[in-house]
């Protein structure tokens, strides 16, 4: 499953649905999500890509603290 948080909307989505596989890099998973959201690639260039233990990823926005 991915999860993309994008522009104060949440969406999830199979990998299959976006054609990601297994051990894609994070430009590459950036670039199909902006695809599956119709937005252009570099507006994801900031968002983090979390791989969790479970295999699901997180697309989202870097965290600023303080």
């Amino acid at each position: 499953m991915v999860h993309i948080r994008f522009e104060g909307r949440s969406v999830d989505v199979v990998e299959t649905q976006l054609g990601i596989t297994t051990g894609m890099n994070d430009v590459t998973v950036k670039e199909r999500v902006a695809r599956h959201l119709d937005v252009n690639s570099d507006r994801l260039s900031a968002y983090i890509v979390d791989r969790r233990p479970s295999g699901d990823l997180i697309v989202r926005p870097e965290a600023v603290y303080g």
